[in-house]
């Protein structure tokens, strides 16, 4: 049976390649995708998800907008990143799916109600507002999720976005902090990871060699994407986030890490958002990540290049069948 799962999102190039990744795995049944703030505004989110699935093929999907700052403070952005419209890099046609008209926090809070406790899965691929603002709001959903598998974080690699504190962490360490204080299984792929699945010339090729619209989509948002981190670390290429978060769950052997406590940083000037992790339970505190810490990145390559392939062929067929 499927795993349902439910993707917390802010697009995003990397995003857009993990919402791909979801699409494309008949492994996952995903119940909806939440639009948060974060790489870009709520406004352009929301229609970022709604491009991503008609690509795919899947205006079925529900899209919900989430919250459009976060729990406390002004929202920080990275268009610097990712460009104006947060998935610069390849033109897609305005989506013509609707956006649901539920707010996308009392869309999780249904969800988790009306499935089986211990059924549904929370990935998040963005700041953690939606799922913190839902936890916050009704406790007790967070005894009915299986698991949080997120993107965000850094132990060893420090941050991206100050010397301490990555991205998806620092927009919104209150939420943050709900989250990692939830008592729910949670699993990490920090920095520590991410920074280990490059956008090689080869991997890059590999994707193009698909062919076709959709492979030209793709292979135009990771030469844009990546452009900002090679200037950045002088690495071979850019490192692929998000779909870290999706191949865990497709083929968790790609990843070891060890049990943790983490803890939030939610005030210090210097060091907010920072993701406070003791690897070598020096402190006593209660293990509460999984945090993720190497990864077979040609194998999680070969599984993303794969299921994108397999997607981008029945995209082609349905539009031969339309004609």
């Amino acid at each position: 049976m499927a795993e349902k799962i439910i993707i917390d999102t802010d697009p995003g190039q990397d995003d857009a390649l993990a919402i791909l990744l979801a699409l494309a795995s008949p492994e996952l049944d995903v119940l909806g995708i939440v639009a948060a703030a974060g790489n870009v505004p709520l406004s352009l989110t929301n229609v970022n998800i709604r491009k991503i699935c008609e690509l795919a093929g899947r205006p079925d999907i529900k899209v919900f907008a989430g919250c459009s700052q976060p729990m406390d403070g002004a929202l920080v952005t990275a268009e610097h990143v990712h460009g104006a419209t947060g998935l610069d890099g390849a033109d897609l046609p305005e989506p013509t799916m609707p956006l649901q008209d539920q707010h996308g926090v009392d869309f999780i809070i249904e969800t988790l109600r009306n499935e089986q406790a211990g059924t549904v899965t929370i990935c998040t691929l963005g700041p953690l507002t939606n799922l913190g603002k839902a936890l916050a709001k009704e406790p007790e959903i967070a005894g009915r999720i299986r698991q949080i598998v997120l993107m965000g974080g850094g132990c060893f690699e420090g941050g991206n976005i100050t010397p301490a504190a990555e991205f998806n962490i620092y927009v919104d360490p209150q939420a943050a902090a709900v989250v990692f204080g939830s008592g729910v299984p949670i699993v990490m792929m920090p920095l520590d990871v991410t920074h280990k699945t490059l956008t090689t010339r080869a991997r890059v090729e590999a994707i193009r060699r698909i062919g076709g619209h959709f492979s030209e989509v793709l292979v135009g948002w990771l030469d844009y994407f990546e452009r900002f981190d090679v200037a950045k670390y002088g690495s071979e290429g850019g490192p692929l986030h998000d779909p870290n978060v999706i191949a865990y769950l497709l083929k968790p052997e790609l990843y070891s890490g060890r049990l943790c406590n983490v803890e939030i940083e939610t005030e210090s000037e210097l060091t907010k958002g920072m993701t406070v992790t003791d690897w070598w339970g020096v402190s006593g505190r209660p293990k509460n990540a999984m945090f993720m810490r190497d990864v077979d990145a040609d194998g999680f390559y070969a599984l993303l290049t794969e299921r994108v392939a397999a997607l981008a062929g029945r995209q082609a067929g349905a539009r031969a069948e339309a004609t």
